[in-house]
């Protein structure tokens, strides 16, 4: 697989259902909250978002979160989930990555990272050797920067598009 283009595309979170991650191997899932869980300006995560969280729990694979945005923003969403959340991870750096998959005690090979943004959350799975799973933006940003990161995008999806059809 290319190195910018996932492993996987869901066009929701859901689409990584616990069968689905059963049958890859993955033990322990790595997130992105905002825009892959939810939009920016929901605070704590959805009845479905926690259904999916408990069935994830009941099958024995881990969560954890790994996240860009501020402590505030990080605790507050995932205050009624509980699980292990980092805050300000400088992401496509690999670090917090790591630390998240090292606290939940899983390898590489058993982890998938999930995130709606190539040259944030897919370059960081990259980077920590993990597998991703890339989900569109529930709702996207319109300042310049992000149209601009979209922009670049948009040939490695048709490629992954183009690769991967069935």
């Amino acid at each position: 697989m290319p190195f910018f283009a996932p492993d996987f595309y869901f066009e929701t979170y859901a689409g990584a259902s616990v069968p689905f991650l059963k049958e890859q191997g993955i033990r322990a899932l790595v997130l992105d909250i905002d825009n892959t869980l939810e939009p920016y300006e929901n605070a704590e995560p959805s009845e479905g978002v926690r259904a999916w969280f408990a069935a994830l729990a009941e099958a024995g694979i881990s969560a954890a979160f790994v996240s860009n945005n501020d402590k505030q923003r990080v605790d507050t969403f995932n205050a009624t989930l509980g699980l292990i959340a980092y805050s300000k991870a400088k992401k496509p750096f690999a670090k917090k990555v790591k630390s998240a998959m090292k606290e939940m005690g899983v390898t590489k090979e058993s982890t998938l990272f999930m995130g709606d943004q190539i040259f944030t959350d897919v370059l960081a799975a990259r980077l920590a050797g993990i597998r991703v799973a890339l989900v569109p933006p529930i709702k996207d940003k319109t300042d310049a920067l992000t149209r601009f990161k979209r922009w670049l995008e948009r040939p490695i999806m048709k490629r992954f598009f183009r690769r991967n059809k069935k």
